[in-house]
């Protein structure tokens, strides 16, 4: 089996990270595998937000956990040091599913790169309130913009397992 389908299926979600920060120069490799992700029509509807500064960080984590309903204190972002934020342009018809594909393709490169990843939604409804939408604007994101999900970044602090078995009923065929 090729490495990359290899990679896909060794890929897991990390949910706890060691605080140290992931280099530059990979997370413009893994900005850089988003910015290949296929888009409607090759529009390319997404944009990409880096934060790897702790105040930002934390302030998105602290409207993360409000809007999940968390204890005061949880870290919805598990302790990742840094993370890609994929928004995308509403006016586009296919806007969810190419942020979504950005999505994969960061996640994906990480785990290439040695990097721990893991999708956490609840960015729709950041950037839709006011603080949210000030963000943007402090950051000189103009337009309308849905949050897609946070690619939170770090080496992970855990024991990677193993991939549970695939069900029965995932694929049909039709000959």
């Amino acid at each position: 089996m090729s490495d990359v389908l290899n990679k896909m299926k060794s890929r897991r979600s990390i949910r706890k990270f060691k605080p140290d920060m992931v280099p530059q120069e990979i997370l413009d490799q893994i900005i850089e595998a988003g910015l290949y992700a296929a888009s409607g029509m090759g529009q390319q509807s997404p944009i990409i937000i880096q934060v790897t500064k702790k105040e930002l960080r934390d302030e998105i984590s602290k409207m993360n956990c409000e809007i999940g309903g968390w204890k005061e204190g949880f870290d919805p972002f598990y302790g990742a040091p840094a993370m890609l934020i994929v928004l995308a342009k509403k006016e586009r018809p296919t806007y969810v599913y190419d942020g979504s594909l950005v999505m994969g393709n960061l996640m994906l490169a990480a785990h290439e790169l040695g990097i721990g990843s893991c999708w956490i939604h609840r960015a729709k409804e950041e950037f839709e309130s006011e603080e949210g939408k000030q963000i943007l604007s402090d950051l000189g994101v103009t337009g309308e913009y849905e949050g897609i999900g946070h690619c939170i970044l770090g080496y992970p602090d855990e024991e990677i397992e193993e991939a549970k078995p695939r069900k029965d009923d995932y694929v049909f065929w039709v000959e």
